[in-house]
């Protein structure tokens, strides 16, 4: 986050009439995606929350007329009315389902951000949230968390303080955070700039990320080593900020609005040819920088050119041909679908045509793939219950494939399986798919495998250090 940003400023509600009904005439939700909705039903299968409750106002249908009646208004932003968009995950599945082409996740992150601006949250809840965006979105901070976290796990604390019961004396919210709390290893920084092996086919730039940065290094160095051994320069500039996914999908638009611009700012300096993402949240976010900053004239038309160059992955690597040798994985592989890979960025089969070119691997489709786990950005800290109900479903769902590991596109998912398989008692590891790709090109079997254990035994143990 930018010098100065602490977090969310304090927001205070409208005191004018607005011609816009509830909403302020500052971008609310676009009236012309509101009538695109015909009301037909395609989504409210779809939709995790109508799933669980089959309440109509807990759709996106439902939503969405929610929305037309505010503009209209014919309804107030009282606390009813907003906790029916606080329940909703954002996982945008029901875009995929849409046959009328809604985008919802425009009219989502339009209502939030006007919640956020014009509806009065209690003290705790404004402090909660001050703390979440003055923290997560933060490298920073985040990297100075690692130590005191470190000795919690590390001391045996943790473990005491889970069985005495202890964390029952605090918040849900709070016991939520730190349920989610992945076990750390040791830091891992990677170089500024990566060279190309063999000849170089392209300069690409590395979005970090922040959770991913510090929660999850070794992602990161995945990343840089699959795109080296596939022939392109990896640069990742040490000073690029959050890139804003968390604070977008959460209604706080003037923080958003400053990360991005920044990013931008880095990434133009160090003159690359795609941004190369590895957290669907941040990659469906940098993709529609021309939307965010649109109304900016020193930076709508670089934002549009900048998300025209963002790549998630294993989509960029889906767009060019293999190069590098995968080497025998002996693994079965549950492949989750993160929402914002396969719902916001429309990305499906590259993770699965990826994974299946590594010899040895057996891909296993998890039920109900279309229905989020349950992290969705924030949504698992400030909506506990409803993250833990899904995510207990996806646990549910996957035990019965008896996977080896499980494999996904964010670290959010990453987060939320394993604290969903952990309370169900399942000790399945969970991994990013890039970290896959890196092991078989890597050959770390080669001399791993023995008479005395399975070759699936073999190619876990070989691989835990690296996960």
């Amino acid at each position: 986050m930018p010098e100065g940003i602490e977090g969310p400023a304090p927001t205070q509600p409208s005191e004018k009439p607005s011609p816009c009904g509830a909403f302020d005439a500052h971008h609310p939700p676009a009236r012309e995606l509101i009538d695109q909705c015909v009301h037909c039903g395609f989504c409210l299968p779809a939709c995790p929350t109508y799933k669980l409750w089959n309440e109509e106002m807990d759709s996106p249908r439902g939503r969405i007329y929610l929305m037309k009646l505010a503009a209209d208004g014919k309804a107030e932003m009282n606390s009813q009315w907003v906790s029916h968009f606080d329940t909703c995950l954002g996982c945008m599945s029901c875009m995929t389902a849409c046959p009328s082409g809604v985008d919802y996740s425009k009219l989502i992150e339009a209502t939030r951000a006007q919640i956020e601006r014009n509806y009065p949250r209690s003290a705790f809840e404004k402090l909660y949230r001050r703390m979440i965006f003055a923290t997560f979105p933060r490298p920073d901070r985040l990297r100075l968390l690692r130590l005191p976290l470190l000795v919690y796990q590390r001391s045996g604390l943790q473990t005491i303080v889970r069985a005495t019961g202890i964390l029952n004396l605090l918040p849900k919210k709070l016991r939520a955070m730190e349920a989610l709390m992945p076990k750390l290893k040791p830091s891992e920084r990677i170089p500024e700039q990566t060279a190309a092996q063999g000849t170089k086919r392209a300069r690409v730039g590395l979005l970090l990320g922040c959770v991913q940065r510090e929660f999850f290094p070794r992602v990161n160095s995945a990343t840089a080593r699959v795109l080296a051994a596939e022939g392109f320069e990896v640069v990742a500039p040490a000073d690029q900020p959050c890139c804003g996914a968390l604070m977008v999908h959460a209604g706080e638009e003037n923080g958003a609005l400053q990360l991005a611009r920044r990013t931008i700012d880095v990434f133009e300096r160090d003159n690359v040819e795609f941004i190369i993402t590895n957290a669907a949240g941040c990659g469906s976010n940098v993709k529609e920088y021309g939307h965010l900053l649109r109304d900016d004239p020193q930076y709508a038309a670089k934002a549009k050119a900048f998300g025209a160059k963002c790549r998630d992955i294993t989509e960029f690597l889906a767009e060019h041909i293999q190069q590098a040798k995968r080497h025998p994985l002996k693994l079965r592989v549950a492949y989750h679908d993160a929402c914002h890979l396969q719902h916001a960025q429309g990305i499906r089969i590259p993770p699965r045509e990826l994974l299946a070119q590594i010899p040895g691997i057996e891909l296993l489709e998890i039920p109900e793939a279309a229905i989020c786990c349950g992290s969705a950005g924030i949504y698992n800290l400030v909506q506990p219950d409803t993250a833990n109900t899904l995510g207990d479903r996806k646990a549910e769902l996957i035990a019965p494939l008896k996977p080896d590991v499980i494999a996904t596109g964010n670290p959010g998912c990453l987060l939320q399986l394993q604290s969903s398989l952990a309370r169900a008692g399942h000790n399945i590891p969970v991994v990013h798919t890039v970290q896959l790709l890196d092991a078989s090109l890597l050959d770390r079997l080669r001399d791993s495998r023995s008479a005395s254990t399975s070759a699936s035994s073999a190619s876990l143990a070989a691989l835990s250090d690296s996960f």
